[in-house]
């Protein structure tokens, strides 16, 4: 039986939120290595989860991809691609990391924790790709989807409706403005991708507060950031 150290405590825990139980424990360790982490380790051979982040986004894409097309027979390629860039975007990863309870587990450097690392949106997403890596490698493709489809369930079930039924920048607009007396704005932050599979990156400010959205047109990528912006009101309420 295996000693309940506080590490294999805190690893179990992190295991049941996953759902998934690691083979390797090393596997997920690597996964929430931050490479603020590893640059201030003198070992040699320790590597952060930048790799993993980037096989992780191939993994997430593909079983994304698969479970539209199952639940949506009936969409187009364009439209399936739509759906896809509205849940798989650094706003949905941070969500779903913070869900699992992901950030305390986080393997930080000394400066980044103590400029609040871990409830940075990108170190979030990141880790969530990251541990969708480690699990694919652990324990093949279907565990992979399986976790995946696990933590997407209720995002799958609204992605080809409620997300382009309801215009998220009025709503926040008609709330801000009546609470606030603010107007919120949008400013380009990034374009991502060539010029034929653009993906924009729109950051909105408004009332002391400020998200991003990812979307594969700037209004779609603003109805994002305007989703992410009533949510966080929401919390503060």
């Amino acid at each position: 039986m295996e000693d309940p150290t506080p590490e294999n405590t805190t690893q179990n825990n992190l295991e049941s939120a996953l759902g998934y139980r690691f083979n390797s424990a090393e596997q997920l360790t690597a996964a929430l290595r931050h490479s603020s982490f590893v640059n201030e380790q003198p070992q040699t051979g320790i590597t952060s989860n930048e790799r993993l982040e980037f096989l992780g986004d191939a993994v997430l894409n593909l079983a994304i991809s698969h479970l539209l097309m199952k639940r949506y027979p009936d969409l187009t390629e364009g439209e399936l691609s739509r759906n896809r860039a509205q849940l798989v975007n650094e706003t949905e990863l941070a969500a779903i990391a913070r869900e699992i309870g992901l950030g305390p587990h986080l393997l930080l450097g000394k400066g980044e924790a103590l400029t609040d690392g871990r409830k940075k949106n990108s170190i979030l997403a990141d880790a969530t790709e990251a541990v969708i890596a480690a699990i694919y490698i652990d324990g093949g493709f279907d565990a992979a989807s399986g976790f995946v489809e696990n933590q997407f369930r209720e995002r799958l079930r609204f992605a080809n409706r409620t997300r382009y039924e309801t215009d998220f920048k009025s709503m926040l607009q008609e709330r801000v403005q009546s609470i606030h007396h603010d107007v919120p704005r949008y400013e380009v932050l990034d374009e991502i991708g060539p010029d034929h599979d653009k993906t924009f990156r729109v950051q909105m400010t408004v009332a002391g507060i400020t998200a991003q959205g990812d979307g594969k047109s700037k209004k779609m990528a603003e109805q994002e950031a305007a989703r992410a912006g009533l949510d966080l009101l929401d919390r503060s309420a």
